[in-house]
């Protein structure tokens, strides 16, 4: 039996990270996580995984772990990733996205590191005039968010051409719902993300959810979005590390989605459905910069990856979410 090698996991506490940390476990990779805590928690780690309590902008102690730990690849997922604050706070989001990405490349060129996964998003094409979006579409963020995001995809193209080095970029649309086993979910407070502020409003977190515009080119009005279930997605990036593995000389750029959306009110409905009650609804104007539809084409993370989504249902998506919440009261009140 082979020993997989190990592999390092920035923002590894965080939403998307930790759940990844638990499917590298659970495929048997051995995952370190290197998190400052800003904004993920240490309950959502196993107690198994080592933690490096640190800033990955913090060259000296990424490379230290680099080296201890002999680790092959990593999962980058630390970062930033409100929009409206990166239009706000654009330096913010292109130092802890863009720069500290790239001082983490340069550490893993320096290492030896030879495979390199990326957390990236669907905003790199910004309002696209197609719908489905497949990765040919062209890539014009609309706020530093997205722009930080698409600078780091280059940094990688560019540096993967120079050095022994390959990587996947993983362009997320919506990601929702959380770990089948409450393992872990979505924990942020004040989390913008619309199934978690549904459920938050269903289990009496929040008085009611607001319905930002209602006059969009969508069969109800409101925006339409693809929700991915953050298992399937962490799924999808352990599949790509070992084809990375499997293929020194291979880079991949990948949607994730499932290539169907679901809009606002569908969602809202699919929350009163599965919690039985009636989520109090406020309707309001469109935000800025807000798409009529974002729907990804997943044709090529289909044919090129042995994907299969396991949670593709809007209603499972929910109910887990639902769960996590609920769990996630019970660990606060602790």
């Amino acid at each position: 039996m082979t020993t997989k090698p190990a592999i390092m996991v920035t923002g590894g506490a965080g939403y998307i990270g930790s759940h990844a940390v638990l499917t590298l476990r659970d495929a048997g990779w051995p995952v370190v996580v290197i998190d400052n805590l800003s904004t993920g928690f240490r309950f959502a780690i196993p107690e198994d995984v080592p933690l490096v309590e640190a800033d990955i902008a913090d060259q000296a102690t990424v490379e230290q772990t680099l080296r201890d730990h002999d680790i092959r690849a990593i999962m980058h997922f630390a970062g930033s990733i409100v929009v409206p604050e990166s239009v706000e706070n654009p330096l913010k989001y292109y130092k802890n996205n863009t720069v500290n990405s790239r001082g983490l490349i340069e550490s893993a060129v320096r290492c030896g590191v030879p495979h390199f996964i990326f957390s990236s998003t669907a905003a790199t094409y910004g309002m696209p005039e197609v719908s489905p979006i497949s990765e040919s579409c062209p890539q014009k963020p609309i706020n530093p968010y997205g722009m930080s995001k698409l600078m780091t995809e280059i940094m990688l193209e560019d540096v993967s051409q120079a050095h022994p080095i390959n990587y996947c970029a993983l362009r997320y649309f919506n990601v929702a719902g959380a770990d089948s086993q409450a393992r872990s979910g979505q924990s942020t407070a004040g989390a913008t993300h619309l199934i978690k502020v549904a459920v938050e409003a269903a289990l009496g977190k929040r008085d009611f959810v607001s319905v930002y515009g209602t006059d969009y080119d969508t069969p109800d009005g409101t925006g339409v979005r693809d929700y991915i279930h953050v298992s399937d997605l962490a799924a999808a990036h352990v599949l790509a590390l070992d084809a990375l593995v499997a293929d020194p000389a291979r880079s991949m750029t990948m949607n994730c989605g499932y290539g169907r959306g679901f809009s606002v009110l569908e969602v809202l409905d699919a929350v009163d459905r599965v919690t039985g009650g009636q989520i109090t609804r406020i309707m309001g104007p469109r935000r800025a910069g807000d798409p009529d539809s974002l729907i990804s084409d997943p044709s090529r993370i289909k044919s090129t990856l042995p994907w299969v989504p396991k949670h593709a249902d809007l209603d499972e998506i929910v109910a887990h979410a639902l769960a996590w919440e609920q769990k996630l009261a019970e660990l606060r009140a602790q």
